[in-house]
């Protein structure tokens, strides 16, 4: 009996340990397909890491040496986390925080040096207090000022290490006779921190924040324009399909994304097409005015159902107009990203949008109800007179951002094509020269990876 019992163990625990052996192969196998999946996506992550390896092992020499570590000492670890805190995706991104974490700590470093002598002058019993007092009016200042939302977008992190390096030579110098020496070594290790960081950032493989700004918002508009075009044809077809929708979400839900990029742009020298003082804040401009687009194309999307319960006679008098309008507003907004996208001012008028203004006098036109259509009901007309309205402030939609476009490309000074001058071999070469994070199908719908 008991060697049966014990067999019966055994066959448990073997049972026991089989299932949580494939439990364990199957999460390595997913996570390695995730693992997979995401560099897929972005093939610049890869490049990135072995990047910040390389930044950080470069700045370990300064431990590794003796010479290194004598003039700088135990402040060597200093740019050791320099590197890791600085070192960003993008060069827009790793320029803004290095800038700050050295102007701030240049400049913290300095004023608590001051506060430092001025300390020593009033004695040993006023210079717990004079410190303790300069520490408190800097970092209340310093606290306050960070609350403007300009200075906190893209100085945040500066202020952020000014009260910590001010606070540290300051308190510190209290009890270290050294604090010129201190406030050195950790300025200069710092400084050779980020001057490595951005060294590697700016000519290993370059990310330009400018470049995936400028590809996210011209894919934006190719998004809302993929969604006229498929709601034209759905309107016509009577075809309900859940992944018109997906574009508009992608569109509603960058804007966090474009405002990062547009901060990290701005810190970013001349490069490729970008001339210096490029009107980055311009696509966010643009970018708001896409969104807006997006609102009214979600609601359109969701009227897209409700509005077949229109009496059959008014619904075919309305749809070759709303069809109409759909598929040129598509093609408006296909022509602006096209002009975004290959730097090209566009046209105006845009003939796309002049036609989408005819469909929308003869929508006008046939929603007004005549003695010939009997007795109806006004509210069943209702969906389909929202989807017309909706229709309709998506063109002065998109006239709006027509505009922006053209405001951007005479403040950026786009290059003036003549009609008729473009080729399509010239649009699919200015595809060819898309960032990688913008991957783009045989049907041109795109898709945006952060």
């Amino acid at each position: 009996m008991a060697d049966e019992k014990n067999e019966g163990v055994l066959a448990r625990l073997g049972e026991e340990l089989k299932a949580k052996s494939s439990s364990l192969k199957a999460k390595v196998v997913e996570l390695l397909r995730k693992t997979k999946k995401l560099a897929k996506d972005d093939p610049r992550r890869i490049v990135h890491s072995f990047k910040v390896g390389l930044a950080i092992t470069l700045v370990s020499l300064f431990y590794y040496f003796e010479p290194l570590y004598d003039g700088l000492g135990a402040s060597a670890m200093w740019a050791v986390l320099t590197v890791v805190v600085v070192f960003e995706f993008s060069v827009g991104a790793t320029l803004g925080r290095g800038l700050n974490r050295v102007l701030a700590t240049s400049l913290a470093a300095s004023l608590g040096f001051g506060a430092h002598f001025l300390a020593d002058l009033a004695g040993d019993k006023a210079q717990p207090v004079i410190l303790s007092l300069s520490v408190f009016i800097f970092a209340a200042i310093t606290t306050f000022i960070r609350f403007f939302p300009r200075i906190k977008a893209r100085y945040d992190y500066g202020f952020l290490i000014f009260i910590l390096t001010f606070c540290l030579v300051s308190v510190s110098g209290y009890r270290d006779d050294e604090i010129l020496q201190v406030a050195y070594r950790r300025a200069l290790t710092i400084l050779l921190g980020t001057f490595i960081a951005i060294l590697i950032c700016l000519f290993i493989c370059p990310v330009w924040a400018g470049d995936d700004l400028h590809s996210l918002v011209s894919n934006n508009i190719q998004l809302l324009a993929n969604f006229l075009q498929g709601f034209g044809i759905q309107y016509s077809n009577e075809l309900k399909e859940d992944e018109l929708l997906e574009g508009c979400k992608s569109v509603l839900t960058s804007r966090q994304t474009e405002e990062s990029l547009v901060n990290f742009a701005r810190w970013e020298p001349r490069h490729g097409p970008f001339k210096f003082r490029h009107p980055w804040k311009q696509y966010q401009k643009i970018g708001s005015l896409t969104r807006q687009c997006a609102y009214r194309l979600e609601s359109l999307n969701n009227y897209l159902v409700t509005e077949t319960q229109t009496p059959l006679h008014i619904r075919d008098r309305l749809m070759k107009s709303c069809s109409k309008m759909s598929i040129e507003s598509s093609n408006a907004l296909e022509d602006i990203a096209s002009d975004l996208r290959t730097m090209t001012q566009p046209t105006f008028p845009n003939p796309h949008i002049e036609k989408s203004k005819a469909a929308m006098k003869d929508l006008k036109a046939a929603l007004k109800i005549g003695p010939g259509d009997g007795d109806i009901d006004l509210l069943e007309i209702v969906p389909i007179a929202t989807v017309a309205s909706l229709l309709i402030d998506t063109i002065s939609c998109i006239e709006k951002i027509a505009e922006s476009v053209g405001e951007l490309g005479s403040l950026a000074n786009f290059k003036c094509v003549e009609a008729g001058k473009s080729s399509d071999l010239e649009l699919e070469q200015e595809h060819q020269k898309l960032p990688t994070s913008a991957i783009v199908n045989d049907h041109c719908h795109v898709v945006i990876v952060d």
